[in-house]
């Protein structure tokens, strides 16, 4: 706590009379994209297994959410105290199956959505889901919080038959010609995809990250031998799978 301290003191320093002129222009709003970059640096952190890298950003992204909570003191809304002490009782309320009642058998996620719905008035595990999120990870939980409340496939084979009758509708979609429609059946589709991706355990949008970095790489090879290959797509398509079996070998 003394070195959370010596952050907070300095957070204070910093918006003060002889404070730094940027940070003293600073407002709740300026931190939105600040915020964004600091969480997804703290994510590709994780994924690269860099402990170093990843102490650091958290680091980066607490020191935001202490000049946060400086502005809102100095607004005379709540201090970083505030906003600790409301995290740790919120935290208390939802064990209820490690700190309190006795006896609670219920599924720890069925129990945490009820008691969410207790603090909140008009609370929906659905609609309460952040719109900035990424259409992806968004999809990925509400699928998620649907399903703690019962609204869920039986099995993953459900999935996979709804996710082929929405290929069938997007072909349908694509006969028409109809821009809108084709853009629905899209969407659809990938809702489908996103709930066979949670009856796996696996997070959409870490997925498609990684995808992202193998096509990155892969395509990286060939756009190397592009001059050699001149557009020949066949030569192309053998660079890829050149690519594809060194990556299998482990080279």
């Amino acid at each position: 706590m003394e070195e959370f301290r010596k952050l907070v003191g300095l957070m204070e320093s910093l918006r003060g009379p002889q404070g730094c002129v940027w940070d003293k222009k600073q407002t709740e709003k300026s931190f939105r994209t600040f915020l964004l970059e600091e969480v997804y640096e703290v994510i590709e952190a994780i994924e690269r297994e860099d402990a170093h890298a990843l102490k650091e950003e958290l680091g980066d992204l607490l020191f935001h959410i202490v000049f946060i909570a400086q502005i809102c003191k100095e607004k005379g809304q709540f201090d970083i105290d505030d906003v600790i002490k409301g995290a740790y009782e919120k935290m208390y309320r939802r064990h209820p199956h490690v700190f309190g009642v006795v006896g609670d058998d219920k599924p720890v996620e069925k129990r945490w959505e009820e008691i969410k719905k207790e603090e909140k008035e008009g609370y929906s595990p659905v609609s309460s889901v952040p719109r900035i999120l990424p259409a992806l990870l968004r999809a990925f939980v509400i699928s998620k919080r649907a399903a703690r409340v019962g609204f869920d496939w039986e099995k993953l084979e459900d999935i996979y038959e709804k996710a082929r009758e929405e290929m069938d509708e997007l072909k349908e979609a694509e006969k028409s010609g109809v821009a809108d429609r084709i853009e629905e059946e899209m969407g659809d589709l990938l809702f489908a995809m996103v709930n066979i991706s949670r009856f796996h355990g696996i997070d959409p949008e870490a997925a498609l990250r990684r995808t992202n970095e193998k096509f990155i790489r892969r395509f990286g090879h060939v756009e190397s031998h592009l001059e050699s290959a001149k557009g020949d797509l066949e030569a192309m398509d053998a660079l890829w799978n050149e690519t594809k079996e060194r990556e299998k070998e482990g080279r």
